[in-house]
């Protein structure tokens, strides 16, 4: 398929009510409404060309964009176009999701993570903490860098509160994640989960909640699914 055939299915494909209700998650024109699923539809075709993917993510259109993350070999990816897409993406969903879950399979997830979850930028911010706890969920712990996140989990416990809006999401987040998959540390993240409690963010005009990292740490270990690695973050 040719770029413009994918843009043309892509417009087919959305619809006025999905657009909005990525309006009320904040997101950012241009963007046509594809659902998540929908995009999933046409993976298997755009992926047997890169650069088509590279293409669509260049469009600058949020379902494009979304559908290249999914699309993309993050092996081959270099590390100076996923800091360009870190740029590019210009809502949460875009850097916690496609930029954070492509650049955790690369081959610079660590280097990454550490570059952006220092930015002053807070989509840059989000998009390191969400790369950093993709990366953990899918590396064994055995090649984990278990000082660093353990000083990170430190800096979650004493900052999260006065950190950005979406920073603190990802920060919250993060905890949860290490004491879901990182068998060495879960106790440690129980305890940072316990002293930050109730994490506030502004999430708009939609449903969505901050899940309370102890509780939901508790819910992973008594599915009995603690350490459980995952194969892929790229969803």
């Amino acid at each position: 398929m040719t770029l413009e055939e994918v843009m043309m299915k892509l417009e087919n494909m959305g619809s006025e009510q999905t657009k909005q209700t990525f309006f009320r998650h904040g997101a950012k024109e241009p963007l046509f409404g594809v659902k998540v699923g929908d995009l999933k539809k046409l993976v298997k075709d755009v992926k047997k060309d890169q650069e088509l993917v590279q293409a669509l993510y260049e469009t600058g259109n949020s379902d494009a964009m979304y559908l290249a993350g999914l699309s993309v070999n993050p092996k081959t990816m270099a590390k100076e176009v996923l800091q360009e897409w870190a740029k590019k993406a210009n809502w949460h969903m875009l850097t916690e999701c496609t930029v954070a879950g492509v650049a955790a399979e690369s081959p610079f997830a660590l280097e990454l993570a550490r570059e952006w979850l220092v930015s002053s930028d807070e989509l840059i911010a989000t998009c390191g903490w969400s790369t950093y706890a993709n990366y953990i969920s899918i590396t064994p712990d055995e090649k984990l860098d278990l000082a660093e996140i353990r000083r990170l989990l430190q800096q979650v416990e004493a900052s999260i509160h006065g950190e950005r809006n979406r920073v603190r999401y990802n920060m919250n987040t993060f905890v949860i994640v290490v004491g879901a998959y990182v068998q060495a540390l879960h106790e440690e993240a129980v305890q940072a989960a316990e002293a930050i409690g109730k994490v506030h963010v502004n999430v708009g005009q939609t449903a969505c909640k901050v899940p309370e990292a102890r509780a939901y740490i508790a819910k992973i270990e008594a599915l009995g699914k603690l350490s459980v690695k995952k194969k892929t973050c790229i969803c």
